[in-house]
């Protein structure tokens, strides 16, 4: 089953995710995730930082223009390639 959070916050390349649904676990440092924007394109971000119990910092690897609070994150569990 896919690890997946939600976007919280978005200021520049910095993305904040949270993983609190039931199921979720925190993940670890350097993990690929990725988002899909509502024009289809897909943003890889990057785990950078845990925030507390069930939220981390990430930075985007391309524009973040477009993201948005809500928007459904899915953790690779792996690290960028």
């Amino acid at each position: 089953m896919a690890n997946i959070g939600r976007i919280t916050q978005v200021i520049g390349p910095v993305v904040d995710v949270s993983f609190e649904a039931e199921g979720a676990k925190l993940p670890n440092i350097f993990d690929a995730f990725t988002v899909k924007k509502s024009d289809g394109s897909t943003i890889v971000l990057e785990c950078q930082q845990h925030l507390g119990e069930d939220r981390v910092r990430t930075i985007a690897m391309d524009g973040t223009e477009g993201l948005t609070r809500g928007m459904e994150v899915v953790d690779t569990e792996q690290p960028i390639s």
